[in-house]
């Protein structure tokens, strides 16, 4: 085995080590998509995806689908050290099979977020605390040719964010909380992974893991033994979560929508509320010194 010294460069993500930790970043890669897009003088903007309603299955298609497929499947590889466009760039993913002008303007959207945004990486630093925590969130029947919900979670380690997720489920949620429920299930089965992953390389955490979610019935069914009627056809996630609970890996708890970091996974925010909630996904430049909000 050979030593190769300080690690600078890995797969495209340039490692910057400064006072406050590792900031992994893809600037080259940025300013290649740019420049493979024609867009690398293109006006800059605040926030990679509007407030407006989701994505249709409408217009008209796009003169070139496989340069749209091309240019989508490269901002998902940059989602590795943007967790702040993994929202939009899921959006703009569903429809990669039949591609409309509304969607590559989305995607259009999504690069000139990017070119003013250079700068920003995902940041890795010192942390006193080991233990995992979780934000999850869903967006209710938030698609508007399907009505299925978006899910989407963010685990830390310590101060540290080491997983995130935007992605639309599977299956038709009838009521908010039950789409809730599966987001809360999903994020918990990754905390449960990275618990054994932990425990593997003998640094398991000590205390259980803290699941955060903003919708009340979500937390009271994690708790709650009687089943009832109504949550029949989600019993799989209803028992799983429990289980986590009763063992006491998970602790299942309500967070104000204020402070729920995974809405930046669920729903296009205003440019106030993107900002900090991004600040708090460790998503920001070398010299930013401010802590973390979770």
């Amino acid at each position: 085995m050979k030593d190769l010294g300080e690690l600078h460069h890995f797969l495209g993500m340039h490692v910057q080590r400064s006072g406050s930790g590792l900031l992994l970043s893809q600037r080259q890669y940025m300013l290649d998509i740019l420049d493979r897009a024609g867009m690398a003088d293109c006006k800059p903007c605040s926030t990679p995806v509007d407030t407006n309603p989701k994505l249709a299955a409408d217009g008209p298609p796009v003169q070139d689908a496989s340069d749209f497929r091309s240019l989508a499947g490269a901002l998902q590889y940059l989602t590795f050290t943007r967790p702040d466009i993994a929202y939009a760039v899921q959006q703009v993913c569903l429809h990669m099979h039949d591609p409309r002008e509304p969607h590559l303007a989305a995607l259009k959207r999504i690069l000139r977020y990017v070119k003013g945004t250079l700068h920003l990486g995902l940041l890795l630093r010192p942390s006193s605390q080991s233990e995992l925590t979780v934000y999850s969130d869903a967006d209710w029947a938030g698609c508007p040719d399907t009505r299925k919900s978006t899910s989407g979670y963010a685990v830390f380690l310590g101060d540290n964010l080491v997983s995130w997720s935007s992605k639309r489920q599977n299956t038709f949620s009838r009521s908010s909380a039950e789409a809730e429920y599966r987001a809360v299930a999903n994020g918990v089965a990754e905390a449960t992974w990275l618990r054994q992953l932990l425990l593997e390389l003998h640094a398991a955490p000590q205390r259980a893991s803290l699941a955060y979610c903003d919708n009340i019935s979500a937390v009271y069914m994690s708790s709650n033994p009687v089943q009832h009627q109504r949550t029949k056809h989600i019993e799989i996630d209803l028992h799983f979560v429990r289980e986590r609970v009763a063992v006491g890996d998970v602790h299942v708890m309500h967070v104000p929508t204020s402070s729920q970091y995974a809405d930046i996974f669920t729903k296009g925010l205003l440019s106030s509320v993107f900002t900090e909630f991004m600040s708090s996904l460790n998503v920001r430049a070398a010299d930013d010194q401010t802590a973390g909000a979770c």
